[in-house]
Protein backbone atom coordinates (compact mmCIF):
# COMPACT_ATOMS: atom_id res chain seq x y z
CA UNK A 1 0.00 0.00 0.00
CA UNK A 2 1.31 3.44 -0.94
CA UNK A 3 0.43 6.16 1.58
CA UNK A 4 0.88 9.82 0.81
CA UNK A 5 -0.45 11.83 3.74
CA UNK A 6 0.18 12.21 7.45
CA UNK A 7 -2.99 11.37 9.44
CA UNK A 8 -5.07 14.08 11.06
CA UNK A 9 -3.22 13.64 14.35
CA UNK A 10 -1.31 16.72 13.20
CA UNK A 11 -4.48 18.66 13.99
CA UNK A 12 -4.23 17.88 17.68
CA UNK A 13 -6.62 14.95 17.99
CA UNK A 14 -6.47 13.30 21.41
CA UNK A 15 -4.41 10.12 21.44
CA UNK A 16 -4.54 7.38 24.00
CA UNK A 17 -1.38 7.16 26.05
CA UNK A 18 1.46 4.89 25.03
CA UNK A 19 0.85 2.78 28.11
CA UNK A 20 -2.85 2.40 27.26
CA UNK A 21 -1.94 1.05 23.82
CA UNK A 22 -0.56 -2.02 25.59
CA UNK A 23 -3.91 -2.74 27.26
CA UNK A 24 -6.33 -2.33 24.36
CA UNK A 25 -7.31 -5.99 24.10
CA UNK A 26 -5.24 -6.60 20.97
CA UNK A 27 -1.46 -6.51 20.58
CA UNK A 28 0.10 -3.12 19.87
CA UNK A 29 1.88 -3.51 16.52
CA UNK A 30 4.98 -1.35 16.69
CA UNK A 31 6.88 -0.60 13.47
CA UNK A 32 10.55 0.23 14.01
CA UNK A 33 12.15 3.05 12.03
CA UNK A 34 15.77 3.81 11.24
CA UNK A 35 15.44 7.40 9.97
CA UNK A 36 12.93 10.24 9.67
CA UNK A 37 11.70 9.09 6.27
CA UNK A 38 10.76 5.62 7.48
CA UNK A 39 9.09 7.03 10.60
CA UNK A 40 7.10 9.48 8.50
CA UNK A 41 5.92 6.62 6.32
CA UNK A 42 4.79 4.60 9.36
CA UNK A 43 2.97 7.62 10.76
CA UNK A 44 1.34 8.22 7.40
CA UNK A 45 0.13 4.61 7.42
CA UNK A 46 -1.76 5.35 10.64
CA UNK A 47 0.37 3.66 13.29
CA UNK A 48 -0.19 5.40 16.67
CA UNK A 49 3.33 4.63 17.88
CA UNK A 50 6.69 4.23 16.18
CA UNK A 51 9.85 2.67 17.59
CA UNK A 52 13.45 2.79 16.48
CA UNK A 53 15.65 -0.15 15.54
CA UNK A 54 19.20 -0.11 16.84
CA UNK A 55 20.22 -2.49 14.05
CA UNK A 56 18.79 -0.23 11.34
CA UNK A 57 20.35 2.89 12.85
CA UNK A 58 23.75 1.25 13.26
CA UNK A 59 23.71 -0.46 9.87
CA UNK A 60 22.79 2.82 8.15
CA UNK A 61 26.04 4.22 9.55
CA UNK A 62 28.02 1.12 8.55
CA UNK A 63 28.32 -0.10 12.14
CA UNK A 64 27.42 -3.42 13.79
CA UNK A 65 24.49 -3.63 16.18
CA UNK A 66 24.88 -4.10 19.91
CA UNK A 67 28.31 -2.60 20.51
CA UNK A 68 27.10 0.73 21.92
CA UNK A 69 27.86 2.50 18.64
CA UNK A 70 24.38 3.91 18.03
CA UNK A 71 24.02 6.14 21.11
CA UNK A 72 24.52 9.53 19.44
CA UNK A 73 22.55 8.59 16.33
CA UNK A 74 19.67 7.25 18.43
CA UNK A 75 19.46 10.44 20.48
CA UNK A 76 19.61 12.61 17.36
CA UNK A 77 16.88 10.60 15.64
CA UNK A 78 14.68 10.65 18.76
CA UNK A 79 14.93 14.44 18.86
CA UNK A 80 13.43 14.60 15.38
CA UNK A 81 10.89 11.80 15.70
CA UNK A 82 9.39 13.32 18.84
CA UNK A 83 8.06 16.09 16.60
CA UNK A 84 5.76 13.58 14.94
CA UNK A 85 2.13 13.28 16.11
CA UNK A 86 2.69 9.70 17.30
CA UNK A 87 4.19 8.09 20.37
CA UNK A 88 7.91 7.35 20.04
CA UNK A 89 9.84 4.63 21.82
CA UNK A 90 13.57 4.13 21.38
CA UNK A 91 15.76 1.04 21.32
CA UNK A 92 18.82 1.93 23.41
CA UNK A 93 20.60 -1.46 23.42
CA UNK A 94 21.93 -2.00 26.98
CA UNK A 95 21.76 1.71 27.81
CA UNK A 96 25.29 2.25 26.42
CA UNK A 97 26.84 1.91 29.87
CA UNK A 98 27.30 -0.47 32.80
CA UNK A 99 26.60 2.38 35.25
CA UNK A 100 22.89 2.58 36.20
CA UNK A 101 23.14 6.31 36.97
CA UNK A 102 24.69 7.01 33.58
CA UNK A 103 21.99 5.00 31.83
CA UNK A 104 19.29 6.85 33.76
CA UNK A 105 20.83 10.19 32.85
CA UNK A 106 20.81 9.34 29.16
CA UNK A 107 17.21 8.14 29.34
CA UNK A 108 16.18 11.31 31.21
CA UNK A 109 17.49 13.28 28.24
CA UNK A 110 15.34 11.21 25.87
CA UNK A 111 12.31 11.67 28.11
CA UNK A 112 12.86 15.43 28.06
CA UNK A 113 12.61 15.27 24.26
CA UNK A 114 9.21 13.60 24.56
CA UNK A 115 10.13 9.94 24.14
CA UNK A 116 7.33 7.78 25.58
CA UNK A 117 9.27 4.57 26.12
CA UNK A 118 12.53 2.70 25.76
CA UNK A 119 13.75 -0.83 25.12
CA UNK A 120 16.59 -1.81 27.43
CA UNK A 121 18.48 -5.09 26.87
CA UNK A 122 19.84 -7.45 29.53
CA UNK A 123 22.80 -8.38 27.33
CA UNK A 124 26.05 -6.73 26.32
CA UNK A 125 28.25 -7.67 23.36
CA UNK A 126 26.05 -10.66 22.60
CA UNK A 127 25.95 -12.21 26.07
CA UNK A 128 23.57 -12.07 29.03
CA UNK A 129 24.56 -9.87 31.95
CA UNK A 130 23.95 -10.46 35.64
CA UNK A 131 20.19 -9.97 36.16
CA UNK A 132 20.76 -7.99 39.37
CA UNK A 133 22.99 -5.54 37.51
CA UNK A 134 20.37 -5.10 34.81
CA UNK A 135 17.57 -4.71 37.37
CA UNK A 136 19.62 -1.88 38.90
CA UNK A 137 19.54 -0.10 35.54
CA UNK A 138 15.76 -0.51 35.32
CA UNK A 139 15.30 0.80 38.85
CA UNK A 140 17.57 3.80 38.22
CA UNK A 141 15.66 4.71 35.06
CA UNK A 142 12.29 4.46 36.79
CA UNK A 143 13.48 6.66 39.65
CA UNK A 144 14.52 9.37 37.18
CA UNK A 145 11.62 8.88 34.76
CA UNK A 146 8.67 7.28 36.57
CA UNK A 147 6.21 7.93 33.73
CA UNK A 148 8.39 6.46 30.98
CA UNK A 149 7.41 3.02 29.66
CA UNK A 150 10.42 0.76 30.25
CA UNK A 151 10.36 -2.37 28.12
CA UNK A 152 12.92 -4.73 29.66
CA UNK A 153 14.38 -7.11 27.09
CA UNK A 154 15.20 -10.65 28.21
CA UNK A 155 17.73 -12.08 25.76
CA UNK A 156 17.96 -15.75 26.78
CA UNK A 157 16.34 -17.07 23.61
CA UNK A 158 17.85 -14.39 21.36
CA UNK A 159 21.42 -15.40 22.21
CA UNK A 160 20.64 -19.04 23.08
CA UNK A 161 21.97 -18.68 26.63
CA UNK A 162 20.01 -20.30 29.46
CA UNK A 163 17.27 -20.58 26.84
CA UNK A 164 14.45 -21.98 28.95
CA UNK A 165 11.10 -20.56 29.91
CA UNK A 166 11.99 -20.92 33.58
CA UNK A 167 15.15 -18.84 33.18
CA UNK A 168 13.27 -16.17 31.23
CA UNK A 169 10.60 -15.95 33.91
CA UNK A 170 13.18 -15.59 36.69
CA UNK A 171 14.77 -12.63 34.92
CA UNK A 172 11.45 -11.10 33.90
CA UNK A 173 10.12 -11.16 37.46
CA UNK A 174 13.28 -9.51 38.76
CA UNK A 175 12.90 -6.74 36.20
CA UNK A 176 9.21 -6.35 37.00
CA UNK A 177 10.10 -5.97 40.68
CA UNK A 178 12.61 -3.27 39.67
CA UNK A 179 9.83 -1.29 37.97
CA UNK A 180 9.74 -2.47 34.35
CA UNK A 181 6.46 -1.75 32.55
CA UNK A 182 6.77 -4.46 29.91
CA UNK A 183 8.92 -7.48 29.11
CA UNK A 184 10.41 -8.07 25.67
CA UNK A 185 11.40 -11.64 24.77
CA UNK A 186 12.90 -11.73 21.25
CA UNK A 187 13.38 -14.98 19.39
CA UNK A 188 11.30 -17.45 17.38
CA UNK A 189 9.54 -19.02 20.34
CA UNK A 190 7.22 -22.01 20.15
CA UNK A 191 3.54 -21.28 20.84
CA UNK A 192 3.53 -23.25 24.09
CA UNK A 193 6.58 -21.35 25.34
CA UNK A 194 4.89 -18.06 24.46
CA UNK A 195 1.77 -19.06 26.38
CA UNK A 196 3.80 -20.06 29.44
CA UNK A 197 5.78 -16.81 29.39
CA UNK A 198 2.74 -14.56 29.03
CA UNK A 199 0.90 -16.48 31.75
CA UNK A 200 3.87 -16.19 34.09
CA UNK A 201 4.45 -12.45 33.76
CA UNK A 202 2.03 -9.86 35.08
CA UNK A 203 3.10 -7.26 32.53
CA UNK A 204 2.56 -6.79 28.78
CA UNK A 205 4.83 -9.19 26.91
CA UNK A 206 6.47 -7.95 23.71
CA UNK A 207 7.62 -10.30 20.95
CA UNK A 208 9.22 -9.71 17.59
CA UNK A 209 7.16 -10.41 14.49
CA UNK A 210 6.94 -14.19 14.41
CA UNK A 211 7.95 -16.23 11.34
CA UNK A 212 4.87 -18.48 11.48
CA UNK A 213 2.31 -16.83 13.79
CA UNK A 214 0.22 -13.78 12.90
CA UNK A 215 -0.19 -10.83 15.22
CA UNK A 216 -3.74 -11.96 15.98
CA UNK A 217 -2.50 -15.46 16.85
CA UNK A 218 0.17 -14.00 19.12
CA UNK A 219 -2.54 -11.97 20.82
CA UNK A 220 -4.50 -15.12 21.53
CA UNK A 221 -1.38 -16.48 23.21
CA UNK A 222 -1.39 -13.49 25.56
CA UNK A 223 1.12 -11.22 23.78
CA UNK A 224 0.54 -7.50 24.39
CA UNK A 225 2.93 -5.96 21.85
CA UNK A 226 4.54 -7.10 18.60
CA UNK A 227 7.55 -5.21 17.24
CA UNK A 228 8.71 -5.32 13.64
CA UNK A 229 12.31 -4.96 14.84
CA UNK A 230 14.82 -4.63 12.04
CA UNK A 231 12.60 -6.51 9.57
CA UNK A 232 11.42 -3.37 7.70
CA UNK A 233 15.01 -2.12 7.35
CA UNK A 234 16.25 -5.48 6.08
CA UNK A 235 13.28 -5.81 3.72
CA UNK A 236 13.91 -2.28 2.43
CA UNK A 237 17.54 -3.15 1.64
CA UNK A 238 16.38 -6.29 -0.20
CA UNK A 239 13.80 -4.25 -2.12
CA UNK A 240 16.44 -1.71 -3.13
CA UNK A 241 18.69 -4.46 -4.47
CA UNK A 242 15.77 -6.03 -6.32
CA UNK A 243 15.03 -2.71 -8.06
CA UNK A 244 18.64 -2.35 -9.15
CA UNK A 245 18.73 -5.96 -10.39
CA UNK A 246 15.47 -5.48 -12.31
CA UNK A 247 16.87 -2.38 -14.03
CA UNK A 248 20.11 -4.18 -14.85
CA UNK A 249 18.30 -7.23 -16.22
CA UNK A 250 15.64 -5.29 -18.17
CA UNK A 251 12.82 -6.56 -15.96
CA UNK A 252 9.70 -4.65 -14.83
CA UNK A 253 10.32 -2.46 -11.80
CA UNK A 254 7.94 -2.37 -8.81
CA UNK A 255 5.56 0.46 -8.06
CA UNK A 256 6.70 2.97 -5.43
CA UNK A 257 5.34 6.06 -3.72
CA UNK A 258 5.96 8.93 -6.16
CA UNK A 259 8.94 11.18 -5.51
CA UNK A 260 6.74 14.26 -5.25
CA UNK A 261 4.50 12.64 -2.64
CA UNK A 262 7.48 11.78 -0.43
CA UNK A 263 8.97 15.21 -1.00
CA UNK A 264 5.67 16.81 0.01
CA UNK A 265 5.62 14.68 3.18
CA UNK A 266 9.11 15.85 4.12
CA UNK A 267 8.34 19.48 3.35
CA UNK A 268 5.22 19.29 5.50
CA UNK A 269 7.14 17.69 8.36
CA UNK A 270 9.81 20.38 8.30
CA UNK A 271 7.26 23.18 8.01
CA UNK A 272 5.25 21.90 10.97
CA UNK A 273 8.27 21.19 13.18
CA UNK A 274 10.44 24.23 12.45
CA UNK A 275 11.47 26.08 15.63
Amino acid sequence: MLVTSIPTLWDGNQMVTFRELHYSGAPLLLPNSWDVGSALAFAAAGFPAVGTTSFGIAASAGLPDGDRSSKAATAALAARLCRLPVHVTTDIEDGYSDDPAEVAGFVAGLAALGVAGINLEDSTAGHLVDPAAFAAKVAAVKRRCPDLFVNARVDNFWFAEQATVEAVLLRARAYADAGADGIFVPGALAPEDIRRITAGIGLPVNLLAHPTLTVAELGRLGVGRVSSGSLPYRAAVDAAVNVAVALRDNLPTPAATPYWDMQSRLLDFNRRTAP
